[in-house]
């Protein structure tokens, strides 16, 4: 895909067609200069000093790093890598693992499952804490070109990296169970298994720097998350497992309540962003997991599946019963959702409202409380952790559509991005204010140093045609988008775009908040649904499932002739 330019043209004209003026690089608008400085206090005004204060010290380097990250993508890509990264973007998401997940727990992998299970909701978790603690936004677009397939990422905040931190973890879990004790793997299938979770790690963290969605701080740091979590989890994670699922009824009580405080104590962003939405979901998968183990230990189909004299073997079963297992189960988990989630969006705004009048509501920012509607919306268009059973058809076309499923846009996407480049543009204006009192004195001295300031100037004319031209490209607040939606059979018409083509001209902060991708209006339930519905997924894979898989006869595993193992 060909590059666009993306400076900005003197001729610039607002959305109404009015030309947009500027006064040392400000916008003015009939006359009167536009509230671009309004925003700049923004942040400022919405986070306590402590967490205004670090983000501040830490904004620099993510500005620093954008030119370096423009100039590596422009170097890199190809229609073949956007595909390529843009895709397997995919394999580090909560969706592929929540899919796939289950599986390890209905083919005795149930070990390894739960400690996937455990470092995923982590990480999950704790970068999102992280993100909307310090509300940093990404690498600016422009000069960066953002490539994705999903619509709903840019809204997030960009540090440090939930792909990074995920995939990261998978692999360091994953090497460390291969060279411990309990890999059966032949040394030649452990070494292959090593290199492709090497490889996919690569693939995923840069990746996420080549698709212009985070930087180099966000991937190193959610990296170290990553892998923190996984030694944590692969050391401590067993004692703690043994002691919890020992335990009467009280510890996986507490440990749930420990989790909901958790939940509750999650910061609020300074931006509408959803990173707490998938924080809650995982949450919830932990609780209904633990609970659901702890269930499943004390009963009479724990020795088929768990401890070391387990006689669970996948082999036995043949691969018939073994995919009509997954299909099956596959099917429960999604109609569980598909069932629970508009009951409780429909039951739960009654109980909210009571609860409010007795002031005992808990607000959190950016989500409607119940008083201030009537229903809830049962077809929200929403980035769930766990897809619609109707949304399956349409992700699959868009892997296979003529865009491959990727969109590629250039410009602020989320109210973080259009803080950032208003913050970043009247910096540089500023910036240039300095420049031009001194740049008389400057003169003289260049003039004066003769040799040394002719290598100066080289030097500077090096820089300006290495990383300068993409310096010059942040904070224009161009918003252009390039949709590569799929096109129906019957139809020229972009089936249900994400993204849409804007101006490419600077615009002011109207204009740039104007052209965001908005996300769409939350409420207050939404939290409560997401913790049952996901809790339900975790009990349902590692406890309901798993005992309708006896209870059927020929989909279980108890009736087959396993040896007794010798005492």
């Amino acid at each position: 895909m060909g590059s666009h330019n993306h400076g900005a043209s003197s001729g610039a004209e607002l959305s109404n067609g009015a030309p947009l003026l500027t006064v040392n690089g400000k916008p003015v608008e009939n006359g009167v200069v536009d509230a671009g400085l309004k925003s700049l206090d923004h942040y400022q005004r919405a986070l306590p000093k402590w967490r205004y204060n670090l983000r501040q010290r830490l904004l620099p380097l993510i500005r620093w790093e954008t030119p370096y990250l423009a100039m590596l993508q422009e170097k890199l890509r190809t229609p073949a890598l956007d595909r390529y990264f843009a895709i397997t973007a995919n394999l580090g998401t909560h969706t592929f693992f929540m899919i796939g997940l289950p599986v390890l727990f209905w083919c005795s992998f149930s070990s390894f499952g739960k400690g996937l299970v455990h470092i995923l909701a982590a990480g999950v978790f704790w970068t999102g804490f992280i993100k909307d603690m310090l509300s940093l936004p990404r690498p600016l677009s422009p000069p960066l070109h953002r490539i994705t397939m999903s619509g709903s990422a840019a809204l997030e905040y960009g540090f440090p990296s939930t792909h990074s931190a995920n995939a990261v973890s998978v692999t360091v879990y994953s090497i460390l169970v291969l060279h411990s004790d309990k890999n059966t793997f032949s040394p030649s299938t452990t070494f292959a298994l090593e290199l492709l979770a090497y490889f996919y790690a690569f693939s995923i963290v840069f990746g996420r720097l080549y698709c212009g969605m985070h930087g180099f701080l966000d991937v190193i740091i959610g990296s170290i998350m990553g892998a923190a979590i996984s030694y944590i989890e692969f050391y401590y994670g067993p004692p703690f497992q043994d002691w919890l699922y020992a335990s009467d009824y009280l510890a996986p009580i507490l440990f749930a309540i420990t989790i909901l405080i958790l939940v509750r104590i999650h910061p609020e962003p300074a931006d509408d962003c959803p990173c707490f939405d998938d924080s809650v979901s995982f949450a919830g998968v932990i609780v209904g997991l633990e609970i659901g183990t702890w269930h499943f230990a004390r009963s009479r189909w724990n020795h088929i599946y768990n401890g070391p004299n387990a006689l669970f073997d996948l082999s036995a079963l043949g691969w018939p019963v073994i995919v009509i297992r997954l299909i099956l189960g596959v099917l429960i988990i999604f109609a569980w959702r598909e069932v629970m989630k508009p009951t409780l969006l429909k039951v739960l705004p009654h109980l909210f409202r009571v609860i409010e009048t007795h002031g005992l509501s808990l607000p959190r920012r950016f989500f409607m409380p119940a008083s201030e509607y009537k229903d809830v919306p049962l077809n929200l268009r929403d980035d769930e952790v766990l897809p619609k059973v109707s949304d399956i058809p349409r992700m699959m076309r868009s892997i296979r559509g003529p865009g491959r499923g990727r969109a590629v846009s250039i410009g602020p996407q989320s109210a973080a991005d259009a803080y950032e480049t208003l913050a970043y543009r009247e910096r540089k204006r500023r910036e240039s204010l300095s420049s031009e009192k001194g740049s008389g004195l400057k003169q003289a001295q260049s003039t004066a140093e003769g040799a040394d300031g002719e290598e100066s100037m080289v030097d500077q004319a090096a820089h300006s045609s290495g990383v300068e031209k993409y310096e010059r490209q942040m904070g224009q607040g161009q918003v252009v988008v390039e949709s590569t939606g799929n096109l129906s059979p019957n139809s020229s018409a972009v089936e249900e775009p994400e993204m849409y083509l804007g101006q490419r001209d600077e615009l002011g902060e109207r204009e740039i908040f104007s052209k965001l991708t908005r996300p769409r209006v939350r409420y207050d339930v939404e939290v409560v649904t997401k913790l049952v519905v996901y809790a339900g997924i975790g009990w349902l894979a590692v406890d309901m499932i798993p005992i309708l898989f006896e209870l059927t006869g020929l989909l279980g595993a108890g009736h087959l002739p396993f040896p007794v193992p010798s005492s």
